[in-house]
């Protein structure tokens, strides 16, 4: 079975990481064979076998066999060792790139914090909630390129490992900072545990297919992963360490139903102030419409500033 899947690694792999009592389950297709096979491997093979799945940069000159680095949306590269001009087919290639963090600890913490006591969340968790782990590493991430209808470049990215925060995949990865992935970063970095051709399933149920991709990447990004305490719950948030974006899936939120009561007042109060000029009209016609009309604007213009007051008062208590 080992060597059936080191053999056929980017084939056969359909699904990773079910845990159970004695390993990690994978279900596996071989080709010419019908139906998929079962495996249960014991957590080191599998963490030798996702080791042999990482992407390789290594990019060869076809003329002398040297070395190539390209840049980052480079198409054409000079090799350095006998300055053939070398054309790079980028939809053949899986380049793995990393983005520098420009924050430390402290800076992350000052991001989730200007979060918390934002708009979206409920008042005050800055103050009154505690920030129980804080751990950084690399998140692996699967990043397509490929064009729309109207020609232009369109980017796409997924998670390339089992996350509880999905909104990372709202993470935007800034392509002018991509560097090479250096090795010195593994000790800090996530190995991926979504295949590649996963990834390109999930692409393809967009309606895009693996020939429309013209660039694919592994792309490791600087993530802060913290866990806060707020009225005895367990919350989870992401700081993305090079621009300081902050992604959860479930926070305190404010409450909308105060923002609610308040509209639903103001509505009923002006509503009821639109009748004063029918039921003038309806008593003396035209003289009753003025006088209706004329308490309808009076009351409106006593009613409309303390409705804002009243609106201020709220959303300062939430």
């Amino acid at each position: 079975m080992d060597k059936i899947i080191s053999q056929n690694i980017p084939f056969l792999m359909s699904e990773f990481g079910r845990n159970c009592l004695h390993g990690i389950v994978l279900k596996i297709h071989v080709p010419g064979e019908t139906g998929n096979i079962i495996a249960i491997f014991d957590r080191g093979c599998y963490n030798n076998l996702m080791n042999q799945y990482q992407p390789s940069v290594q990019l060869l000159c076809t003329q002398c066999g040297g070395e190539l680095h390209p840049g980052e949306g480079q198409v054409f590269v000079v090799c350095p060792y006998c300055e053939s001009t070398v054309y790079l087919d980028k939809s053949q290639v899986v380049f793995h790139w990393s983005l520098a963090p420009t924050m430390d600890k402290d800076q992350a913490h000052g991001s989730l914090a200007r979060w918390m006591a934002g708009n979206l969340t409920v008042k005050d968790l800055d103050q009154k909630s505690e920030v129980t782990d804080q751990v950084f590493n690399y998140f692996p991430m699967w990043y397509f390129k490929f064009q729309d209808d109207e020609g232009q470049d369109v980017i796409r990215q997924f998670p390339a490992a089992a996350t509880a925060v999905t909104e990372i995949g709202r993470v935007k990865i800034p392509v002018g900072d991509l560097r090479k992935y250096d090795s010195t970063l593994d000790p800090l970095s996530q190995s991926p545990s979504v295949p590649l051709e996963t990834a390109v399933g999930w692409l393809a149920n967009q309606n895009i297919g693996r020939d429309q991709i013209s660039e694919l990447a592994l792309v490791h990004i600087p993530l802060f992963f913290f866990k806060y305490k707020y009225q005895q719950l367990i919350y989870s948030a992401v700081v993305e360490a090079a621009t300081g974006e902050v992604f959860a899936n479930i926070f305190p939120e404010k409450s909308e139903s105060p923002y609610r009561l308040v509209s639903l007042l103001s509505a009923l109060i002006f509503l009821c102030l639109a009748t004063f000029p029918v039921i003038g009209a309806v008593i003396n016609r035209m003289e009753g419409f003025g006088v209706g009309l004329l308490i309808c604007i009076g009351l409106g213009l006593l009613a409309a500033p303390l409705l804002f007051v009243f609106a201020i008062w709220v959303a300062a208590k939430i």
